[in-house]
């Protein structure tokens, strides 16, 4: 059983990373194989939309033909079997690296022929995300609809599952007097880091064993 953490935030050792790292020990416990792939390490840009990946009988046919770093990340996110992407939320999205992945991750298996057999393989998955925003204005954002959703579908559509996991208010930096961030109260982000955050840590870990368990009754 393998699987494949992918990491679309800049900032390692920090909350996206610590949470995909929970997933990780959870699913190594459950006894998983597994990875952690770091995207702003790897060289690549988005889909160029070449077509290789639709050529009928073509050597390519489902999968993205593009010689660059995230080749071999492909393979490997093909061969898993689950699939776990987290990334901070920037400007009410994932990332831009994050952005580009799920550009080539899903256009090689899109089937112009049958939209209902996509040209992927079945897997469990998950969605992590972080963000700083207050819960209100996640809820006024209507972030669950407009993000959430958009990226739980379109794995359901592809992988026939995914779970969604996210926190909001997470700590921005150790030290709040160094940075123009005045709008935040930094012992008030600390605090619910110590609090609210260690809950989240704990459900990721969770969130890893069950993955595989569920991987393990298919």
């Amino acid at each position: 059983m393998k699987l494949i953490a992918i990491n679309g935030s800049p900032r390692k050792n920090w909350n996206t990373d610590s949470l995909l790292k929970e997933v990780i020990d959870g699913a190594s416990s459950a006894g998983a194989e597994t990875e952690m792939i770091y995207l702003y390490n790897l060289d690549f840009k988005g889909c160029k939309g070449c077509m290789a990946c639709k050529i009928k009988n073509g050597k390519s046919l489902g999968r993205c033909n593009k010689k660059d770093d995230l080749k071999e990340v492909l393979d490997k996110v093909h061969e898993a079997d689950v699939l776990v992407l987290g990334s901070p939320i920037y400007w009410h999205d994932v990332t831009g690296v994050m952005r580009c992945f799920i550009e080539r991750l899903f256009f090689q298996y899109l089937n112009y022929d049958d939209h209902d057999s996509p040209l992927s393989t079945p897997k469990r998955t998950a969605m992590i995300y972080t963000m700083n925003m207050p819960s209100e204005l996640h809820e006024e954002n209507k972030y669950e609809t407009l993000i959430f959703k958009k990226y739980e579908n379109l794995m359901k559509e592809f992988f026939g599952h995914c779970e969604t996991l996210y926190t909001t208010q997470t700590l921005f930096v150790k030290n709040y007097e160094k940075y123009h961030l005045g709008v935040f109260d930094e012992e008030f982000m600390k605090e619910r880091h110590e609090t609210h955050f260690s809950k989240i840590t704990e459900k990721a870990y969770e969130l890893g064993v069950n993955l595989i368990e569920m991987s393990d009754r298919k």
